[in-house]
């Protein structure tokens, strides 16, 4: 992640978000000697959107925090990744086991331990510390937050839900200094949101359809490719996905699939909110589908979508290590996790998961070049903030973008072009990883990251057919594009078990070139290069862009391609 000072960003976020144009920050008093700053910035009133400000949080307000340590040996753990990932690599497939990350780069027994006290003695009870010593959960008050990490909490009113936030940064004694990396739980405004699309968008009523999972297999040219029996995968869900299950099998008789095995595993207090089941329907049936069979499909079922819940989610799906790779169709703009820390604490995740060759696709999102605020109109077209949604904007992460998908009058994959809502842009707070950054040359001098890596089908006009609550309705947006890419993964290493990380091995197969007098990069084999349609302020060209990065997969050309 970069180092980005907020305040150069600030006044162009705060108009286009709908705040005050100017910035009135609030003002922080210097800090004593014996605190230092933590990741977890100051939320002020003008980053949110139509919020008001209702004063001091109450005292006994019960709250959860994460506290955050940092990862030992970043620049290593990158390399190792890179290395380990690529397939031109003499050491491609050599992968990391969690006990092995954590005995070399995951905070010591010792630094844990002074967390840990420093909890306790603040008052904070139910100390848990995830096996990756990554992340620390620990129950309190407000009050008690509040004097542990020498902030202010205070209560806003935003789209007439209560929240509360930190009006100054996160601190911990300057004894915790290089220990503790952000404090998450400490406001409750920072919440992903599904990518799920079911209006209608481009007005094409010859190709209005709704495809099953067996076409999106055969039109991506992968009805020839092995099933991913020996591959278990997973999805990030929130709430009670009881009915998510039945709906997968109804959906399995329906299309003829075979029966996956599904194992649900809760993370953090059960939450009984099913406003999302549509959302995970999609997930597991395209996912599952794309895949045509698995080992196992685990669905990780978190409290509630909150930047903190979904960390604790992240981090128990790379210390289980059980799933190759892992599929989530939640963003929120880019902005609001470098604040409060979060961009931070999931990058490391990451980091790790992609160390021990798992691989986190994620939904670009719906709302164009543009940042996804209610705000600046129908998915945040024609304009709005130019940031990209995160965790897809993660370089430990695979973006996936959207497009709209043209079957001919023979039932076969005829074009694609870029889905006018699919998200996509330069990062303005993460950096582009190596194995990207060749790509980015003729796009960019300034070392942003780019999303997406790659797209799939988003268009609700050419969706999926999706059950929900037992019933068939179309339904598009990335979040279908996401799960699409995650079965396709699947397939993937079915052909070829050494692959891990899947950025790496992605990029590996484009190569420099010139294209209609255009330098860039240029697929060698496996991926439809998009060349048609625009997102905003991008436009789709021949290789990378920024519409559909790589381009589509087509399966059997990548599978044989990453041999």
């Amino acid at each position: 992640m970069k180092s980005f000072p907020r305040t150069l960003f600030s006044a162009f976020v705060v108009t286009a978000l709908g705040g005050s144009a100017a910035f009135a920050q609030t003002a922080v008093p210097a800090a004593a000697p014996a605190w230092v700053n933590t990741a977890t910035q100051a939320i002020s009133l003008p980053q949110l959107v139509s919020a008001l400000d209702l004063g001091p949080a109450l005292t006994s307000q019960p709250l959860t925090v994460r506290v955050a340590l940092a990862v030992k040996n970043q620049a290593a753990l990158v390399s190792f990744v890179k290395s380990s990932s690529d397939p031109k690599s003499p050491t491609f497939g050599k992968y990391l086991t969690p006990a092995q990350f954590a005995a070399t780069y995951a905070p010591t027994s010792t630094q844990v331990a002074s967390v840990v006290a420093y909890l306790k003695s603040e008052g904070f009870t139910n100390v848990v510390v995830e096996p990756n010593n990554l992340l620390i959960s620990a129950d309190g008050t407000a009050a008690i937050a509040e004097k542990a990490f020498n902030t202010k909490l205070e209560q806003f009113s935003q789209a007439s839900v209560k929240e509360i936030g930190n009006l100054t940064p996160a601190q911990v004694p300057a004894s915790l200094s290089g220990i503790v990396s952000a404090v998450l739980g400490l406001n409750t405004i920072g919440k992903m949101k599904s990518t799920l699309n079911k209006k209608a968008t481009v007005n094409i009523p010859m190709y209005a359809v709704s495809y099953t999972p067996n076409q999106f297999r055969y039109f991506y040219g992968g009805a020839s490719v092995a099933s991913a029996a020996g591959v278990s995968i997973a999805i990030m869900a929130e709430g009670d996905v009881t009915g998510v299950v039945t709906d997968l099998r109804t959906e399995e008789a329906a299309f003829k699939l075979p029966k996956v095995p599904v194992t649900v595993v809760p993370v953090g207090v059960a939450s009984s909110d099913v406003s999302g089941a549509d959302e995970w329907d999609m997930d597991t049936q395209y996912s599952s589908g794309m895949a045509y069979n698995l080992k196992e499909l685990y669905i990780y079922a978190t409290t509630s979508l909150s930047d903190s819940d979904l960390a604790l989610e992240f981090s128990r799906w790379a210390t289980d290590d059980k799933a190759k790779a892992a599929s989530a169709s939640l963003g929120e703009c880019e902005l609001f996790p470098y604040i409060d820390g979060s961009m931070l604490v999931d990058d490391m995740i990451f980091l790790e998961a992609a160390s021990q060759g798992q691989t986190f696709f994620a939904s670009a999102g719906d709302t164009g070049s543009f940042c996804p605020v209610s705000a600046v109109g129908v998915n945040g077209v024609p304009a709005g903030a130019p940031l990209v949604n995160y965790p897809a904007a993660s370089p430990y992460v695979v973006g996936v973008g959207g497009t709209t998908l043209l079957i001919s009058s023979a039932n076969a994959y005829e074009k694609e072009i870029t889905w006018y809502a699919g998200s996509g842009g330069l990062s303005q707070f993460e950096t582009s990883p190596a194995w990207q950054s060749p790509s980015l040359i003729a796009l960019t001098e300034t070392g942003d990251r780019g999303v997406p890596d790659i797209a799939y089908d988003a268009d609700p006009e050419t969706g999926a057919l999706v059950y929900v609550d037992g019933v068939a309705e179309g339904v598009g947006g990335t979040s279908l594009s996401s799960p699409l890419a995650l079965g396709t993964w699947a397939l993937a290493v079915t052909g070829n078990p050494k692959l891990g990380f899947a950025s790496p091995a992605l990029y590996s197969l484009y190569t420099p070139g010139t294209v209609g007098g255009i330098a860039g990069t240029y697929p060698e084999g496996g991926f439809h290069d998009i060349i048609l349609g625009v997102n905003g302020l991008y436009t789709a060209l021949p290789g990378y862009d920024l519409t559909t990065g790589l381009g589509t997969p087509y399966i059997s050309q990548l599978v044989t391609a990453l041999k």
